[in-house]
């Protein structure tokens, strides 16, 4: 964890320090980004026969962009983090509301106009302990169970820097789930009592952005992955589309929905008996909020 955040740090200040150095003299192949915001909601009720829990909510995050274009080459590397909680006052625990750690780089050479040969790698885990329910003692996910790795070798059709679609057919994918007691239970798809599973198929990344109107941005997100060696017709889907509504240089508003399917990860579900089972399902989740959102970058949009 710590190794981790040690590396987040520098990512951020290299990134913010290139961003504060004076381009006007020479036009650089970087454009640099970073965008961070804070949202936070409280709720309180005193005799209100309507109902309601106390609580006191937040969300952190920051997203940051390194992107290099010159000649025929083109590399983008782009940090999200994210994490979020809500805190209702007769518990003990918060209850997570997001929690995300996702690094990925992509390196094309354009072969022809528009379409790059290109290698990616993305990896993506938590900061925090997950649990399913607010009552249970022992978490579902913990940092680094799971994390998830990908290294893909394709082609990229990328028309314009708003629209992008991936196609590798040589996709390596692989699963950590570095805890012991969950690696027993076979969770997120290990052998039982592994901690480490390596799948080999093809993968599909599409990215979309477009300014639905004056200051609503959306941005999209879809990868696919099927495993050649193991029910390649199971297909792993993740869908994600943030839309953010911008007030001024400091004040936004934003929606998040994700939605995510992967056959190798077991959900606790309650039968019509009371009875517990697990099984593949559909994940989807759905995020909104209001606060501060600052952007520092070495160009204008």
């Amino acid at each position: 964890m710590r190794n981790i955040n040690i590396l987040v740090a520098a990512f951020l200040m290299a990134v913010n320090g290139i961003q504060a150095q004076d381009t006007s003299a020479v036009k650089s192949p970087w454009k640099l980004e970073s965008v961070y915001g804070f949202n936070a909601t409280q709720s309180s009720f005193v005799n209100w026969v309507g109902g309601g829990r106390n609580n006191v909510s937040a969300l952190a995050f920051v997203h940051g962009t390194a992107n290099y274009k010159k000649g025929t080459s083109n590399w983008n590397t782009e940090l999200r983090l994210a994490l979020g909680g809500v805190q209702f006052f007769d518990e003990a625990r918060i209850q997570k509301t997001d929690d995300i750690i996702n690094l990925a780089t992509k390196y094309g050479y354009e072969f022809k106009e528009t379409w790059f040969f290109t290698a990616l790698g993305d990896f993506r885990t938590q900061f925090m302990d997950g649990f399913v329910n607010p009552i249970d003692t022992l978490p579902a996910s913990r940092f680094m169970a799971p994390a998830f790795s990908i290294f893909a070798l394709g082609i990229d059709y990328k028309p314009s820097k708003d629209f992008s679609i991936l196609m590798a057919p040589a996709t390596g994918k692989f699963t950590f789930v570095n805890d012991q007691r969950l690696s027993d239970l076979g969770a997120f798809g290990v052998t039982l009592g592994t901690r480490f599973r390596p799948e080999l198929g093809a993968y599909v990344k599409f990215r979309w952005r477009k300014d639905l109107m004056k200051n609503i941005e959306m941005v999209t997100r879809a990868e696919f992955f099927s495993n050649y060696l193991d029910r390649p017709q199971n297909v792993d889907v993740n869908i994600e589309a943030m839309f953010t509504f911008k007030v001024n240089d400091w004040f936004s508003a934003m929606l998040q929905v994700n939605l995510l399917y992967d056959h190798d990860i077991r959900i606790p579900i309650k039968d019509a008996n009371g009875n517990v089972y697990q099984a593949p399902r559909t994940q989807f989740r759905q995020i909104m909020g209001i606060g501060l959102q600052y952007r520092i970058a070495n160009y204008k949009k």
